[in-house]
């Protein structure tokens, strides 16, 4: 899987340039819940257009993922200032990967409380160090990572959890494996909305190597049959249910095509033009075709 990320991060650096804006601000989505969203042109300078967010509760701040670096965290605490001088009380990771994990310790420093499933507490203890120690591999320089530790959740779960927060309720779930093996949602109730994570993609094309497609189409099912209205992506602009329907739709679509190709011939380059031609259009990270092509349908013949 190393060799794998090494070449997903080769064609990330050649299609994204280090001069991409940064996301300016905070979007307001609802009353007390800010996000960013919508962040195009991935690079370092923006976490590679990961989405993260906030829930300002009477006492105190949840935080909705850390963004990549400390650099990075640290732009977010500004932007966070900006909207509420309320304390931070804790922060959910929706699941473990850099983009949306790496900045916990400055989050923690200001006396957070770091939330994430079991499985990813996990997956965070056993590969962030190394990917931390290897993150030119990831386009990302000593200066974009200066200061960045990793720091793990202190609290878990495993199903569900509720979180109380000066009157705005706030539900953890986990339903199977998906994008990670703890990946979680996100949902606010009484506001028919939720934090996503990378269960959904919009207008993006997943990073699927990890992924657990059946789980992660009960998952997709469980958020289609949930009473929300709108819906904060892991990467893309503030989405709805005709997303996750979409989501569903890519996601069977690669993986029925990429079995039937991968079956008869392991030429990657081949398979992902072919296969391009079967997906749904995206606009951003059509990078991503080979690379889970290579990851995870072809892994066996090119090992």
């Amino acid at each position: 899987m190393k060799r794998f990320v090494v070449l997903c991060v080769a064609l990330l650096i050649s299609l994204f340039s280090r001069g991409a804006f940064a996301q300016e601000g905070l979007t307001k989505i609802a009353d007390n819940v800010y996000s960013y969203v919508d962040v195009k042109n991935g690079s370092p300078a923006n976490s590679f257009a990961a989405n993260a967010g906030i829930i300002v509760g009477k006492d105190g701040i949840v935080v909705i993922d850390t963004l990549i670096s400390a650099k990075e965290a640290q732009r977010f605490i500004k932007d966070i200032r900006r909207v509420s001088d309320k304390p931070i009380r804790y922060v959910v990771n929706t699941h473990y990967h850099l983009d949306h994990a790496f900045g916990n310790a400055e989050f923690a420093r200001l006396g957070a409380v770091i939330v994430s499933h079991a499985n990813d507490r996990k997956n965070l203890e056993s590969n962030g160090e190394p990917t931390l120690k290897n993150a030119k591999n990831f386009g990302l320089t000593d200066e974009d990572m200066a200061g960045t530790t990793i720091a793990l959740p202190t609290l878990t779960f495993t199903e569900r959890m509720t979180m109380e927060l000066g009157g705005e309720r706030i539900e953890l779930i986990y339903v199977a494996p998906s994008h990670t093996s703890g990946s979680i949602l996100v949902h606010l109730p009484d506001k028919k909305l939720l934090f996503a994570g990378d269960i959904l993609f919009t207008d993006f094309h997943p990073f699927m190597a990890e992924g657990d497609i059946a789980g992660w189409l009960k998952n997709l099912d469980y958020i289609a049959a949930l009473d929300v209205e709108r819906i904060i992506p892991g990467h893309g602009p503030l989405s709805g249910k005709k997303d996750i329907a979409d989501m569903k739709s890519y996601l069977v679509a690669f993986d029925t095509k990429a079995r039937e190709l991968a079956a008869k011939s392991g030429d990657a380059a081949a398979i992902a033009a072919e296969l391009k031609k079967s997906l749904p259009a995206r606009a951003q990270g059509e990078w991503m075709i080979p690379y889970n092509l290579k990851a995870k349908y072809l892994k066996e013949k090119t090992d």
